[in-house]
C-alpha cells in the first residue's frame, strides 16, 4: 500500500510543521493547525533528467521582449506598466463586494482581439451574464466556465487555446491530487504552483481572484504571493463609491502606479482625473478646510484636508481621523502645542479627508496643520492656496517627496499659491507660470503664509 504523508498547516500564514501545534510559532496564531495530507510515495527507478535544460551563462541568455496585451482599461494598464504581459501570472485580492470579479469581468468583456475563458467557482453561468447584461457589453470572446475541479480547467484551457485565463476564485479550485477541501493551504499551494506550470508553458496569462482575512492581508498560504508575477490590492470602502488599485508587486514593471474607479450601476468607472473628485468648490470660504497636494506612488492629486476643533466637554479631548493615522496625528497636535503655543489639551479635534480616501502621505502634514490652525482660529484659509510639506517633531518643514510634481498639479486647477520648505529655496525648480511659491522654514510661519 503507498505510504500516505501529512503535515500540519497553519490556516493563517501557511506555516507547515511535521507535528501538531496549538499556537503557531510562526504567526502566533492560536487553534490555527489543520492536518492535510501533502503527498502519496511513488516508486522510482531513480533520478534522471527529463528536459533538455542546462545551466547557462549570463551573456549567453538572449534578451527577451515582453509581449504586453492592452486592456481595456487604461487604469488597470498603468498599474500593470503599460498592459497585461504575456505568460504572466496576476493575483487580485480585496475585501468581499469591493468589485474584483466586476473588474476580471469588464476586462474580459471589453477587451478587444484576446480570447478569454472565465472560471467561475463561486457563480453559476446565469449570475455571470446577468452581470454580464448589467455591464452593457457581452463579448463573442469571452466563454464562461462555471468549474471547481482543476484538471477539467486545465483540459479546457489546453483545448480551447485562450490568451487570459481568469480564475474566480483560487479558494473555491480544488485539485483530484490533494486528499483536502478546497481553500486550503494545500489546495491552494498545489493548484496555483499548476497554474503557474500552464502559463509558462502555454504563454497563457491568467488573473487569480483570492480572498483576503479578516486582518487584510491575502488568504492561504504567503507562497501564493512570492509564485506570482504581480500581486494587486482592490481598496476601498464599502460605504464609498471609490475604489483604489495599487500594485504591491510586479517583475515586469514598478509599483509606485495607482488607479482609481469609481463603482457605477454599470460597473467601475475609470476616474482620470482625481483632484476634480476630491475637491469641493463651495461658494464661500469656510474655516478648517485646506487643500493639500499628495502624491500616491508617483502619481499627484489634490486632496481636501477638513479639521475641526472644538472646546472638549470632557476631562480627556477626543482625537478622530477618517483615512489617517491618528497616532500621526496626535504627534503634529503636540508640535502645535509645543512649538506654536496653542492650547490643544482642551480641545477635541476632528480630522476628514474627501471622498473617504485612506491616506498615508506624509506631505500632506503641512495642510492638516494648516486646516487645524484654521478651525482653531475659526479663519479661512486664503483663497488658492495649496500646501505640501512635512512637519518634523522641533517644528521644522521637510520637503515632501516630488515636490515638483505637486506644485504644478496645483498650477494645473487653478491654484495660485503653493507652500512649501524652505529647504528647496534656490534649488533650481521648474516651476509653472503664474504660480506664487511660499518657503517657509518652521510651523510658526504657516498662519502668516496662509492667512
Amino acid at each position: 500500500m503507498a505510504k500516505v504523508k501529512k503535515a500540519y498547516f497553519c490556516k493563517e500564514c501557511g506555516n507547515e510543521s511535521p507535528k501538531w501545534f496549538g499556537q503557531c510559532p510562526a504567526c502566533g496564531a492560536w487553534n490555527s493547525c489543520s492536518e492535510e495530507v501533502v503527498a502519496r510515495s511513488v516508486q522510482s527507478g531513480g533520478l534522471r533528467r527529463t528536459t533538455e535544460n542546462r545551466p547557462q551563462r549570463v551573456a549567453e541568455i538572449a534578451d527577451a521582449d515582453h509581449q504586453r496585451i492592452a486592456l481595456s482599461s487604461p487604469e488597470v494598464n498603468r498599474v500593470l506598466g503599460g498592459g497585461l504581459v504575456k505568460g504572466s501570472m496576476v493575483l487580485l485580492g480585496g475585501e468581499p463586494g469591493i468589485g474584483k470579479s466586476t473588474l476580471s469581468l469588464q476586462i474580459a468583456l471589453a477587451t478587444e482581439g484576446i480570447k478569454t475563458l472565465y472560471v467561475s467557482g463561486e457563480e453559476s453561468a446565469s449570475q455571470i451574464k446577468m452581470r454580464a447584461s448589467r455591464l452593457g457589453s457581452v463579448s463573442d470572446d469571452c466563454y464562461i466556465y462555471p468549474e471547481t475541479l482543476l484538471e477539467n480547467i486545465l483540459s479546457s484551457v489546453e483545448e480551447m487555446k485562450p490568451d487570459l485565463v481568469v480564475i474566480d476564485s483560487i479558494q473555491t479550485i480544488y485539485s483530484e491530487a490533494i486528499e483536502s477541501s478546497a481553500g486550503s493551504v494545500s489546495q491552494i499551494r498545489e493548484c496555483a504552483t499548476r497554474l503557474l506550470k500552464m502559463a509558462k508553458e502555454s504563454d497563457t496569462s491568467v488573473l487569480i481572484i483570492g480572498h483576503i482575512t479578516k486582518d487584510g492581508a491575502i488568504a492561504g498560504p504567503k507562497i501564493l504571493e512570492h509564485i506570482v508575477d504581480v500581486v494587486l490590492s482592490f481598496e476601498g470602502d464599502n460605504n464609498n463609491v471609490y475604489r483604489l488599485l495599487r500594485g504591491i508587486k510586479n517583475r515586469f514593471g514598478a509599483t509606485f502606479e495607482i488607479g482609481i474607479f469609481e463603482m457605477r450601476e454599470e460597473g467601475l468607472v475609470e476616474v482620470a482625473n482625481p483632484s476634480e473628485i476630491l475637491l469641493s468648490h463651495p461658494e464661500e470660504q469656510l474655516s478648517g478646510v485646506g487643500v493639500g497636494a499628495a502624491v500616491d506612488g508617483i502619481r499627484p492629486y489634490l486632496i481636501e484636508v477638513q479639521a475641526l476643533v472644538s472646546n472638549a466637554a470632557y476631562g480627556t479631548p477626543q482625537r478622530s481621523a477618517t483615512g489617517y493615522d491618528s497616532r500621526r496625528l496626535n504627534m503634529l497636535l503636540a508640535v502645535l502645542e509645543k512649538r506654536v503655543g496653542m492650547k490643544m489639551f482642551q480641545k477635541d479635534v476632528f480630522l476628514n479627508f474627501a471622498g473617504g480616501f485612506k491616506v498615508q502621505d506624509t506631505g500632506l502634514d503641512l495642510a492638516i496643520v494648516g486646516a487645524v490652525i484654521s478651525s482653531y482660529f475659526d479663519r479661512a484659509i486664503g483663497e488658492g492656496v495649496c500646501m505640501a510639506g512635512e512637519i518634523g517633531l522641533s517644528g521644522e518643514v521637510r520637503p515632501a517627496p516630488r515636490t515638483e510634481q505637486r506644485i504644478a498639479e496645483a498650477a494645473r486647477h487653478g491654484f495660485r499659491k503653493v507652500i512649501v520648505s524652505g529647504y528647496l529655496a534656490g534649488r533650481g525648480m521648474k516651476l509653472p507660470e503664474g504660480v506664487e511659491v511660499v518657503y517657509i522654514n518652521t510651523v510658526t510661519e504657516l498662519p502668516k503664509a496662509m492667512f
